[in-house]
Formats: structure tokens, sequence, C-alpha cells
């Protein structure tokens, strides 16, 4: 039996229906749920559906890196965990920069100097001091620049890695996403075991496409036997399409990870 919490993305399911009923469907399915922005959703309405929320936008605006910028990041983090703790949310998500509706950096980055490194350090240790004082956990995670966010500094998961471990703070883990990893450098399995201790969440969807697992090329029944191997206790999230029906992806998901 897996250690881990199955949690599903509620922006990327069920999309023919309202927003809380697609919360709604995901928690009768036995699953946890996570979303995206949550200024444009009605939270009293959230917090009434009763589901487990496990992780949430940790941010609205700013990035790691500019003084001014900085400044917009951190008050709409103190806003995140205001909400986070109304739907009683363990798990807030950061990226590398702020993106668009789109998934599109705010402010594209062709080069990342030292200074930048520097400096997105000693904000993501502010963000875990707020994050430790709250009882939450930030998490920061890898994204693809080849397919879906170009531009995005701090993308690859070797970055994110390096910055939570530089950081070393029991407040902020990475997201470990392995359909932006698998786009972006693969060896998933080595990424891993390597990763593991820093890791606070990972999220899957399979290449090509981003639909659920079994859909492509990822062999998720191998990481799912690895994640039994190392005892992983997080959460496993389905990030990603539908493939088919709704139901029967979240199943097909469900029973790589179950089996």
């Amino acid at each position: 039996m897996a250690s881990y919490t199955l949690s599903v993305c509620a922006e990327m399911v069920f999309l023919k229906l309202p927003f809380i009923e697609r919360v709604k469907r995901i928690d009768r399915l036995g699953f946890g749920v996570e979303i995206w922005n949550w200024a444009n959703k009605d939270i009293d309405a959230l917090v009434a559906t009763g589901a487990r929320f496990t992780s949430m936008t940790g941010y609205l605006s700013g990035n790691l890196t500019d003084d001014r910028q900085i400044a917009a990041l951190l008050n709409s983090a103190e806003q995140s965990l205001a909400v986070a703790q109304r739907l009683n949310c363990p798990g807030l998500n950061l990226h590398g920069t702020g993106l668009d509706e789109k998934g599109l950096p705010v402010e594209p980055v062709e080069v990342v100097s030292g200074a930048m490194w520097l400096k997105a350090r000693q904000t993501l240790s502010q963000l875990a001091a707020m994050g430790e004082k709250a009882g939450k956990v930030f998490t920061l995670e890898n994204l693809n620049t080849a397919v879906d966010h170009p531009g995005t500094p701090f993308a690859k998961a070797s970055d994110t890695l390096a910055l939570v471990e530089a950081v070393n703070s029991p407040a902020l883990k990475m997201n470990l996403d392995l359909y932006h990893a698998q786009i972006g450098e693969g060896n998933l399995i080595a990424l891993l075991k390597r990763s593991a201790p820093a890791v606070g969440e990972i999220q899957v969807a399979d290449v090509p496409g981003r639909y659920q697992p079994g859909t492509g090329e990822i062999n998720y029944r191998a990481i799912a036997r690895v994640l039994n191997e190392i005892d992983y206790r997080g959460v496993v999230a389905l990030e990603g399409w539908a493939l088919g029906d709704d139901v029967e992806a979240l199943e097909q998901f469900r029973d790589c990870f179950s089996g």
C-alpha cells in the first residue's frame, strides 16, 4: 500500500463543469484537490465543499530577483498564506518567475546571472520563514522551457533542487514536476532518487501531450515502485489533461500509482 496521497489539479479536468463542481467530483472520487490562482475563486464555496486541498498558488505577482518585484511577491505570498489557512491547504506553489495567463514569464530571462541566483536564494529564505511561521510549506516547481514556459529562469529540476538545498528550510521544498523534467532533463528515476530529501510534492502527466499517466512515454509504474522503495509520504498530483473520459483518466492515474 502506497504511503503517499494522490491529488488532482481541478484546473485541468472536468472542464465542462463549473469550478466548484469540478472540486466536488474530484473529492467524491477520493482524490485530494489542487488549484492554481486563488484570487479568481470563491474561497467560501471551496471551503464548503469539504474537499482536501493539497496545493494552491503561493503568489499572485512578482518574482525572485528584482527588488520591486520581490516586494510584490512577498506581499501576495502573505495573502496566499491567509487563504491557505482558510482552505487548510498545506502546500503553496512557486515558480522561478511570475507567469502570465498563458504560462509564459511576465519578464522572460535569457541568461541567469550569479547575482540573480543570490537574490533568489535570499527571497526564498524570506518565503520559507513566512511559511514556517504559518505552519505551511512553499514548494518551488521546475518547468520546461522547450515547450510550455520559454524564458523562465531557474526552470530545471536541478535549479530548483540547488535553491531548495541552499535555503535548507523545512518550509521550502521542491515541487518535482516529472512531466516538465522529462522534457527538460530526462533520467527521471535518478533525478527522483537524488532529489528525494528535498521533495515536498510530485506532479505528474505524460509526454507528449500532458495527459494522464499511461498515455505516453514515461514509465510511471516504475516511478511508483521507486516512490515505494524510498518510502515517499508526500503528495503525487495529476497536473495534466484528461485524454478521453475524465473519470477513466483519473482512474488510469490511480491505477498507475496504486498497483
